[in-house]
This record gives structure tokens, sequence and C-alpha cells, in this order.
């Protein structure tokens, strides 16, 4: 049996009948710089206080978007799970209204040369965020590296955020390529919807949406869903000066109304129906097979002495 094999197996036996699945939206940007990780922190925000626990994971690798927004410096990390032996709950940091993050920092991509040992160690404590979460939000890197792309093929909902830049349309149309090329890519489980961030109104936000989606539509057949549009703010540019999350400091800011009008689509219940809940096993399983797995593994769980048994 080979380790993709074993890591299916591990999947099924974690998410039993009675578990219920997070739903995981992954924010991605075909450029940075478009406003993705404010996007991301915001609807978190918004779906707090829609009464839904939240738990952003932080997988812009090099880059601590999250924490800084939040004012906030973790303590640990996925590091310090994969090396430290520490439990899932140990590397969730609270931030306002109760939102949790997790900082990826180096330890997802560290994971694809980990022993079996270690991977179900990993999975299974990750299973754990489907009892601590309803919605996991998975904050990626921006353009179209190997990384961005598996998160994305994992992923059963995609948020594309993109502006009325012409290089952050020609941008979002590559990734939607690159996404729509990967032979891992599902349609049928993916479903890819769209952000127009810093617009002057409601009409060019759906004007940018009509642009990308006609070239989408004609040249790479993949459907797109418009989510919405979030004006061009000065109170969400002074809220990151702050370190403060737009939806807490200006909450009758008009970014904030529209990113309610957002989240509110999103949790309606077509829209919410439509969405395949894998959780958080079956997600980074799906990540760290898409490596192809070595059947040599590079590190021993018997040889680290701060890993639980």
């Amino acid at each position: 049996m080979d380790q993709a094999q074993q890591l299916r197996n591990i999947i099924k036996n974690t998410n039993k009948p009675q578990r219920p699945l997070a739903r995981i939206i992954t924010v991605t940007s075909g450029k940075g710089g478009v406003g993705k990780s404010n996007v991301a922190i915001n609807l978190a925000i918004q779906f707090r206080k829609m009464g839904k626990r939240v738990i952003i994971l932080d997988a812009d690798f090099g880059l601590a978007n999250i924490e800084i927004m939040f004012g906030t410096v973790p303590k640990h990390n996925l590091c310090d799970l994969i090396y430290q032996g520490k439990n899932i709950k140990d590397i969730i940091t609270w931030g306002p209204e109760g939102v949790g993050f997790i900082s990826g920092g180096s330890g997802i991509s560290g994971m694809y040369n980990l022993s079996r040992d270690y991977l179900v160690y990993i999975i299974v404590n990750l299973a754990e965020l489907d009892a601590i979460a309803d919605v996991i939000i998975v904050d990626t890197g921006a353009g179209i590296s190997s990384a961005v792309m598996e998160f994305l093929v994992a992923s059963g909902e995609v948020i594309l955020v993109t502006t009325p830049e012409p290089t952050s349309i020609t941008d979002s149309y590559s990734l939607l390529k690159a996404l729509n090329q990967s032979p891992r890519f599902s349609r049928e489980d993916t479903k890819v919807k769209v952000v127009s961030n810093r617009v002057t109104s409601e009409e060019e936000g759906q004007q940018l949406f009509n642009k990308l989606n006609a070239v989408v539509a004609r040249y790479l057949k993949l459907p797109l869903t418009y989510m919405g549009a979030i004006p061009q703010d000065p109170m969400l540019a002074r809220s990151v000066m702050q370190q403060s999350p737009v939806s807490l400091q200006y909450p009758n800011a008009k970014s904030v109304r529209a990113f309610e009008a957002i989240a509110g689509k999103l949790m309606n219940p077509g829209n919410t129906a439509e969405v395949k809940h894998r959780g958080m096993a079956a997600f980074f399983s799906h990540i760290i097979t898409g490596r192809k797995l070595s059947s040599t593994p590079t590190q021993n769980l018997s040889s680290s002495p701060n890993l639980p048994a």
C-alpha cells in the first residue's frame, strides 16, 4: 500500500459520520497588493458577527499579513505542531472578536518530506479544527506558484480577489488558466467566486467581473460566480495603519457594508448547499498527496523526542 492510499485510509477513519466538517474558503489573488488579506480578515469578522466560529490559516509564506493586521504576534505556528510536538490548540492565536488564526510559516512546505507517522499525527490534529471552527479561511500567497495551486485544487471554494488595474485582471486570468490546466483540479468539486476590490462604484465592480468572466468563459470554459464589490475606502486604508480590521475599527464605513453583503451571500442557504465540506484532514491530505510523497521518509517519528506518542 503506497503512502497516498495510507493517507486516504487515515482520512476515512478521521472523518467519522458524526464529525461535522468545516467549510474551507480559500482566498487568493493573481498578484500581490490587491487587498486579499483584508478580504480574508474582514469576511472572518463578519462571519463571527453571524455567529460562526472562524479560524484563518495564514498560508502566505514569508509574510505575516494576518498577524500584522490583527496587531497580534503568535507564540507558535504550524512548525511547532510538526517539529515541537504542540497540539492544534497550542498553535491557534485568538484575535479580535474571537477569530482564531494559525501562522503557517514554512511549516506547510515542510510537510511534504515527513514520514507516515508524522503525517498521521499532523492530520489527526488538523482534523480537530473541524470541531473548533465552522469556517476555515485559508489566505494564500499571491500568484501562480505551485504552493498556491496546491491550496486551490484542494479547496472546495475559492474566492479570487481582483482590482480594476489591468495587471490585476491579466494576472487573475493567468491564475485561473493555471488552475484550469491543473490535472488535479475538479470543476465539480471547486467553486470559483470573484470579489472586485477597490472599485469606485458597484457598477465598476460588475463591469470588472463581466470583463474577466467574458475572457474566462470564452477561453477556459470555467464558470465563475460574482460575489460583489468592495469600494475604495479611506477608512479601510486607515484601519490597516492602525492594525485593526475596518469591520471593527469603523463599522459604519462603506467598505464594511460591502463585506457584510458578501458575507451574507456566502452564508446564503443556496450558496452553502452547493459547497462541498471536505474538512481539514482531507484538505491537507489532498495537498500532501499532490507532491507524490516519497516512499523514503526524511523524518522519523521515533527520532523526535518532542513528538507525542
